[in-house]
C-alpha cells in the first residue's frame, strides 16, 4: 500500500478478517479484544500509517475538551455567497467556543482532496464542505466519514456519500422567479445554468422548468446555456440576442451571470426592463450596485452557515447521533427590484 495512501478501519477489518468494531475496539484498548488481537491490530494500523482522530472522538465523550477547531472548506473565497456563508460558520462556531481553520478548493478536485487529508492529519473535529465544480470522484469524503470524522456538505451537497447538509431551496427559489417573470408578461425566458452535475443545478433547472410548465409554456431548448460567471454571460448572450427570435426574459443561476446579462444587452441597445427582464440569484452587493437594481433571488448564506455549523457541533458533541444524516433546508426571498417590470 503507498505510504501517503489514507487507510480507514474499514481497510484495516478487511486485510486482517474482523469487523470495524473490533478494529474501533482494539485501537481503543478495549477489554473485551484479546491482547493478541489488539496487537496485531495495532501494529498493522502502525505499519500503515492509521492514526484516530482521536479530538473528535475526545471531544464527544468527554466533559475536557482538547482544541476545539472545525475546518471549513469553501470553493472559492471571492463568491459573495460563500462568503456570507463562511461568516454564519464561524459565528455559529464560536458561540459555542470553537475556532475554524478554512481552506479554498479554487473549484479544483484534487486540491479538495488534499485539503481533506490535510484536515485529517491537524486533527480538526470536523469538516463542513461545499464540493468543487469538477468533483464527481467522492472516495476522499467516504473515507473521512469510515474514519469517523463528521462531516456537513452545504451549498453544493454531494449526492456520493451519505452525510448531513443543508441547502437553500433551490427549486422553489427559481419557481418564484420564474413565475414572477411571467406575471410581469415574460413569455421567452433564457436560463442560464452551471453545469448539470451539480444538483443545486438540477434543481434551479426543474424551478424554472415547472413554472413555464405550469404557466402553459414550453421551455425553448435554443434559450439554454451553461453559463454561471460574469465573463462568459458577456461572451455567450450577444449570440442569443443577434438571433431573429429573442428572449424577453433571463433568469440566471447567480447574480454574476445576470450582471453580465443586463450590461450586454444595454450595450447592444436594449432597455431594461422595458424589453428584457432578468432575474439573478444570490442577492449580493453587487445586485444593488448595478443599475438598474437587480431583482434576484436572496440566499440566506449566514443561516446557511449557522445551520451547517450547528449540525457538525451537535455531532461531535453527541447531541446528535454520528450515524444519523440531518437535512436542513434554508427558505429562499424574491428581492424584486429594476430588472423586471
Amino acid at each position: 500500500m503507498n505510504d501517503h495512501a489514507t487507510i480507514t478501519m474499514k481497510d484495516i477489518a478487511e486485510a486482517l478478517g474482523v469487523s470495524v468494531t473490533t478494529v474501533s475496539r482494539a485501537l481503543k484498548d478495549h477489554p473485551r479484544i484479546g491482547k493478541e488481537t489488539r496487537e496485531r491490530i495495532k501494529a498493522y494500523a502502525q505499519e500503515h500509517n492509521f492514526f484516530p482522530n482521536v479530538i473528535a472522538e475526545s471531544l464527544r465523550k468527554s466533559r475536557v475538551q482538547p482544541q476545539k477547531v472545525i475546518g471549513v472548506i469553501i470553493p472559492q473565497f471571492a463568491h459573495y455567497y460563500f462568503s456570507t456563508i463562511l461568516a454564519g460558520i464561524e459565528e455559529e462556531a464560536s458561540s459555542h467556543g470553537y475556532r475554524i481553520m478554512v481552506a479554498q478548493s479554487n473549484e479544483k478536485y484534487e486540491r479538495e482532496v488534499k485539503i481533506c487529508q490535510s484536515f485529517y492529519e491537524n486533527k480538526v473535529c470536523g469538516i463542513i464542505v461545499s464540493q468543487a465544480k469538477d468533483t464527481t470522484e467522492y472516495s476522499h469524503f467516504q473515507r473521512l466519514i469510515d474514519l469517523g470524522v463528521p462531516l456537513v456538505f452545504y451549498d453544493r451537497i454531494c449526492t456520493g456519500v451519505n452525510a448531513s447538509r443543508v441547502v437553500v431551496d433551490d427549486y422553489m427559489g427559481a419557481f418564484t422567479a420564474v413565475h414572477h417573470l411571467i406575471e410581469t408578461g415574460c413569455r421567452k425566458i433564457a436560463f442560464f445554468g452551471s453545469s448539470m452535475k451539480l444538483e443545486i443545478s438540477k434543481n434551479r433547472y426543474n424551478g424554472y422548468r415547472d413554472a413555464m410548465l405550469k404557466n402553459g409554456l414550453k421551455p425553448d431548448d435554443n434559450f439554454f446555456r451553461v453559463c454561471d460567471n460574469r465573463t462568459d454571460a458577456e461572451r455567450i448572450t450577444p449570440d442569443i440576442l443577434n438571433k431573429e427570435d429573442v428572449p424577453d426574459a433571463f433568469f440566471a443561476v447567480n447574480d454574476d451571470t445576470a450582471i453580465g446579462i443586463l450590461y450586454t444587452a444595454k450595450r447592444m441597445g436594449y432597455r431594461i426592463p422595458q424589453d428584457i427582464s432578468i432575474c439573478g440569484f444570490t442577492n449580493g452587493q453587487r445586485a444593488i450596485a448595478c443599475d438598474p437594481m437587480l431583482t434576484t433571488v436572496e440566499q440566506r448564506g449566514i443561516a446557511v452557515g449557522e445551520e451547517a455549523a450547528n449540525i457538525l457541533i451537535g455531532q461531535v458533541e453527541g447531541a446528535i447521533p454520528m450515524e444519523k444524516v440531518v437535512k436542513r433546508i434554508v427558505r429562499t426571498r424574491l428581492v424584486i427590484r429594476g430588472t423586471t417590470r
